[in-house]
């Protein structure tokens, strides 16, 4: 009996006329996810992506997994492929289902004949299974309304395909359909939950972290690429660049004024974020800043520091609290690694009493105490470059 997954989509359907990129896109995403799992068919009709594994020692309960986590995907199912004979198919679906019908008291059966030659009906096809599932598992009753299980019977042109109901998909839409973004990542919770979200509306993510050796390790940094890499779970690989940042910290601590440190901090990390991103072919920054979360997180402090680029800045979390964002981080299993006590740059030189209503003309003041066009330059030609998978 073979074995396939059936993946739904979601919504691309509503694409109109781009549709077809964003399935194409798709099928790529799942071709190039799978191939670390074994050799599959990937084929595409009526609305449906059917895969099929190409060698029976393939192992499907990882492949499973991998396509869980693909966006674009809305539900996906595991599914035995039969002959299109009714014998075959409730043969089929009693041994297939057998684990789920017997730890199970109500079913139904549903039917879906897209092969309109099929001699039966779908009505005609649910008395069938359904009887057939009834006799050879006498526990089970009949629940037309709310069953434990529902077992689905697709007649389609490559065959019969039977299955016991949908499982979620990841959503969203695939990663690449929305362009490229360079996100600002650090150690905490918050910007590893925003790439994950902006990957999840089809943009292709690029790195930036800020690296202050001595004042943070190696193991900051290697924290860093254990969170991009349970998020390039989800998002495909991710093209991370580590940028010395100790240097302009010394400035601003020697040269400017305490209450600024954070936010001409920040608008260093904007402007070198946006030469990086301008380097990569990406068209906005993506933060993980939430509104008032912390002092640099104040609308008159998120101004001055968007004034130092040009470019979009994407901020997913911004009206989240962080209990909700806590909640995103557990899910994409972040959360654990995030909670590691290893110092990143943004706690380096916090000071005592943040502004939290900067005056622009102020910033600038402090900040052009310091030789920013050679601090930024100096910054950017030492980066280093890791590609997280």
């Amino acid at each position: 009996m073979k074995e396939i997954i059936l993946i739904k989509l979601g919504e691309i359907v509503l694409k109109g006329l781009n549709r077809k990129s964003f399935e194409d896109t798709l099928i790529k995403s799942i071709k190039r996810r799978l191939s670390g799992v074994g050799r599959f068919d990937i084929r595409y009709a009526q609305s449906t992506i059917r895969v099929e594994p190409l060698d029976d020692d393939t192992d499907m309960d990882e492949a499973v997994e991998c396509v869980s986590r693909i966006f674009g995907i809305a539900a996906f199912a595991r599914a035995c492929v039969t002959d299109k004979d009714i014998g075959s198919i409730k043969t089929a679906a009693a041994e297939y289902l057998r684990d789920t019908l017997e730890g199970v008291n109500t079913f139904k059966v549903e039917a879906k004949r897209s092969d309109k030659s099929f001699a039966m009906q779908s009505p005609e096809i649910c008395r069938e299974v359904g009887g057939f599932l009834h006799d050879t598992y006498p526990h089970l009753t009949v629940d037309v309304h709310e069953p434990d299980v529902t077992v689905t019977v697709e007649i389609r042109d490559f065959g019969a395909y039977i299955r016991a109901g949908l499982i979620r998909g990841a959503g969203g839409i695939p990663v690449g359909t929305g362009g490229k973004a360079c996100v600002l990542i650090s150690g905490g919770i918050d910007s590893p939950v925003a790439s994950y979200m902006m990957a999840k509306r089809g943009l292709e993510l690029t790195a930036v972290h800020f690296a202050s050796p001595p004042y943070t390790s190696e193991l900051a940094e290697q924290k860093v690429v254990q969170l991009l890499e349970r998020v390039a779970r989800y998002s495909g690989r991710i093209k991370m660049f580590t940028v010395p940042f100790t240097e302009i910290q010394n400035e601003i601590r020697d040269k400017c004024i305490e209450d600024y440190f954070t936010i001409i901090m920040r608008r260093f990390m904007m402007e070198i974020a946006e030469i990086i991103a301008g380097q990569n072919d990406c068209q906005a920054l993506i933060t993980g800043e939430s509104l008032g979360q912390v002092a640099s997180q104040t609308i008159g402090a998120i101004a001055c520091t968007d004034s130092a680029c040009n470019m979009p800045v994407f901020r997913p979390l911004i009206g989240m609290d962080k209990e909700e964002i806590i909640t995103v981080s557990r899910k994409i299993d972040t959360f654990d690694i995030s909670i590691q006590p290893y110092e990143d740059c943004c706690t380096v030189f916090t000071p005592k009493h943040p502004k939290t209503k900067p005056a622009l003309n102020k910033v600038l003041e402090e900040q052009n105490k310091l030789d920013c066009r050679r601090l930024v330059e100096d910054a950017v030609k030492n980066v280093r470059v890791t590609m997280i998978y």
